[in-house]
C-alpha cells in the first residue's frame, strides 16, 4: 500500500513537470540568443544633440526668458518703492510712513505670488515640452529597436538605473540620426 502511494506521487509529479516544464538550474537568460538583444540609449544626449531636442530646449529657454523679464520689471519697481520709502522715511508723518510701508508689503506679497505662479508655469511648460519630446523619442527608439532586432532598450544616464553596459549596445547615434531625419 505504501509502495502504491509512492508510485502515485511519482506519477503525479512526473505529469506535473511534463505539463508545466521543469525549471532550468540556470535561471539567467541566454543573452547571446537573438530573442534577447539589448540596446542602450542616452536621452540627455538626444536632448542636447538632436534638432528636436534643441528646439525643445530653445522653446523652454524663450518661455523662461519672457517670464524672467516680467519678474525683473516687478523687482525693479519694488526696489524703487523701497528706496523711496527709505529716502522719505524721515520726513513723512508716522501715518504716511505706515501707509507706505503697508503698500510696500502688499507689493512684496504680490511679487512673491507672481514669482511663485511664474515658476509653476515654467515647470508645467517644461513638463509639457519634455513629455512631447519623450513621446517622439520613444517612437523612434521603437523603430530603431525593431530594425536592429532588439528586444529591450534601456535608458542610460545619471538619473537611471543603468550603471554599466558594453558600449557596443549603445544605439543613441542611430536614434539621433533617425530623430533628425524625422524632425528636420
Amino acid at each position: 500500500d505504501l509502495i502504491l502511494t509512492g508510485m502515485r506521487w511519482l506519477l503525479v509529479g512526473g505529469l506535473f513537470f511534463m505539463m508545466t516544464g521543469c525549471a532550468s538550474s540556470d535561471p539567467s537568460p541566454d543573452l547571446d540568443s537573438p530573442s534577447s538583444r539589448i540596446g542602450v540609449v542616452d536621452t540627455q544626449r538626444l536632448l542636447e544633440g538632436a534638432k528636436l531636442g534643441r528646439q525643445v530646449t530653445d522653446s523652454l529657454n524663450e518661455f523662461m526668458t519672457d517670464r524672467q523679464e516680467l519678474i525683473d520689471l516687478e523687482q525693479k519697481e519694488l526696489r524703487n518703492l523701497e528706496s523711496e520709502l527709505l529716502r522719505q522715511g524721515s520726513v513723512l508723518s508716522a501715518s504716511a510712513k505706515k501707509q507706505r510701508e503697508e503698500q510696500f508689503r502688499r507689493k512684496m506679497m504680490e511679487y512673491q505670488q507672481k514669482v511663485s505662479n511664474l515658476n509653476r508655469e515654467v515647470q508645467e511648460k517644461q513638463a509639457e515640452l519634455f513629455s512631447e519630446f519623450r513621446e517622439s523619442v520613444e517612437g523612434i527608439v521603437k523603430k530603431v529597436a525593431q530594425q536592429e532586432g532588439l528586444t529591450l532598450v534601456l535608458e542610460k544616464g545619471p538619473n537611471t538605473n543603468t550603471r554599466y553596459f558594453d558600449p557596443t549596445l549603445d544605439v543613441t547615434d542611430k536614434v539621433l540620426q533617425a530623430l533628425d531625419r524625422k524632425f528636420r
